[in-house]
């Protein structure tokens, strides 16, 4: 069973059919193939400055729609092969591990930069999703109306989303991000067909996220930055040899902060003092087990929202408040923090929020790794390098 995924950031914990129905055995430790979606050269930059084909030389990418799309919302079809992008390769890396003989379990890191921008890939990615049958996200004009400052800020309505009104290619920009995640897919499929081939399918735990979710327009806003559903909501996709089942998932919220000590709890490695997250094992054993812990995310110093199953708090650092019944108000369009009715209910998730805070990395408040010091000089150089292939 499959169920819509619910919280901040990790939100479902799915198990695939790969390896669901073989135990492992209870005196050998597993191996981890461990699978990230992520814009870090930390995970999927091992190609360096290089990103080159086989052959050694780079592969010019030639734009199909030359314009590349609109204001920092980036998008094209390309003139080219799946092999012509560095996902592919970084891939083919890690299918390349899975030939190989070890003599202890082995962790492997694949780490794949689409659906983050450009959303420039293949032309035949873009065509599996026909034009006339995009359709918009769920959206409401006035839906900033009652937001505090805070909320507003975050939306950022005369940013990326006033250039895509005034452009008309709302849905053209829908379609790259498919397009995208479409490639994405395909590369994931190769690698996975790959370990169910391989002498490790029986003892290889999987474990795949995604960083952030995405906005398409929904309360005015793309991108990530922000503090909503859909921004939080991500893919955390779980496979445990003889634990886990096929096609199940769970409604029980949780966060990325749980992956560090799960992977410690099933490889039988002691749980550093440091980390904070809790090992969601029951879960895995069975989705429906109590669960109290929510869903945390923070987006800039001192801005939090936790997500429970039914309920949603943001606090931003300047105090501002937004609450919303996710139940009834899966859109998050009811804003409830200033009802009466629900302050006892309102008060029961404050006391989830952190406790303690720390600046931004990298920088000042207010600005992450990317915005500051070296973090943004290598977003600089990643996007020149991207530059180059369109």
């Amino acid at each position: 069973m499959i169920i819509r995924p619910l919280a901040c950031l990790a939100v479902l914990v799915l198990s695939l059919a790969l390896c669901a129905n073989t135990r492992a055995a209870d005196t050998k430790k597993p191996n981890v193939l461990f699978i990230a979606v992520v814009n870090l050269r930390d995970w999927d930059g091992y190609l360096g400055a290089k990103e080159r084909t086989q052959d050694g030389k780079a592969k010019k990418q030639s734009k199909i729609d030359t314009d590349g799309g609109v204001s920092g919302i980036k998008f094209a079809p390309l003139d080219c092969e799946g092999d012509a992008l560095p996902d592919y390769h970084i891939t083919n890396y890690g299918i390349e591990q899975h030939g190989e003989k070890y003599d202890r379990p082995f962790f492997l890191a694949v780490g794949l930069h689409k659906p983050h921008m450009p959303w420039n890939v293949p032309k035949k990615y873009y065509d599996m999703f026909p034009a006339d049958k995009i359709v918009l996200p769920p959206y409401l004009e006035n839906d900033l109306g009652d937001f505090p400052p805070a909320g507003v800020k975050m939306a950022n309505p005369e940013g990326d989303h006033a250039a895509i009104l005034k452009s008309g290619r709302w849905k053209e920009a829908i379609h790259g991000y498919l397009a995208a995640i479409a490639y994405t897919d395909m590369n994931i499929g190769r690698l996975l067909d790959v370990l169910e081939k391989s002498a490790y399918k029986d003892n290889t735990i999987i474990c795949f996220r995604s960083d952030h979710g995405w906005h398409l327009g929904e309360k005015h806003h793309w991108r990530k930055f922000a503090l909503w559903e859909e921004a939080t909501r991500s893919p955390l996709i779980w496979v445990v040899p003889g634990m886990t089942k096929p096609i199940t998932g769970s409604e029980r919220t949780v966060d990325f902060m749980t992956i560090y000590p799960t992977l410690c709890d099933l490889a039988g490695i002691a749980v550093p003092k440091h980390v904070e997250g809790k090992s969601i094992r029951p879960l895995l054993n069975d989705p429906k087990a109590e669960w109290s812990a929510p869903g945390v995310t923070t987006h800039r110093f001192k801005s939090h929202t936790v997500r429970t199953e039914d309920w949603r708090l943001i606090r931003s650092a300047n105090g501002d408040e937004e609450f919303y019944d996710e139940k009834a108000n899966p859109n998050e369009w009811k804003k409830l923090a200033t009802d009466p009715k629900y302050a006892e209910q309102k008060a029961k998730l404050a006391k989830m929020l952190p406790d303690h805070d720390h600046a931004d990395i990298g920088g000042a408040d207010g600005k992450g790794a990317e915005n500051s010091g070296d973090g943004k000089k290598a977003e600089k150089k990643r996007l020149k390098k991207e530059a180059k292939y369109m």
